[in-house]
């Protein structure tokens, strides 16, 4: 099986990989985070996490997002391939 087909929370994602948002749960933080750049299809690059795992840290279109593990779960993703 190919896991990087497989869409994954943002929250699960490690530090140094890039991946597409599939979708953003519906909840009341979507329209957040749609408004922070986080829409369908964008690239996302997972920075670094905070020394206990929460938040982390997210390349969005050039800019760095600080997100909350429990924001981040709501954004699921699939591991972009290297090509």
């Amino acid at each position: 099986m190919d896991y990087s087909s497989v869409d994954q929370p943002l929250s699960s994602i490690k530090p140094g990989n890039a991946v597409y948002v599939k979708d953003i749960v519906q909840s009341d933080l979507k329209t957040k985070l749609m408004e922070m750049g986080i829409v369908k299809g964008q690239t996302l690059i997972v920075m670094f996490r905070a020394p206990f795992g929460d938040p982390i840290a997210v390349d969005v279109n050039g800019y760095l997002l600080s997100l909350r593990l429990e924001e981040a779960a709501l954004v699921k993703v699939e591991i972009a391939s290297v090509q």
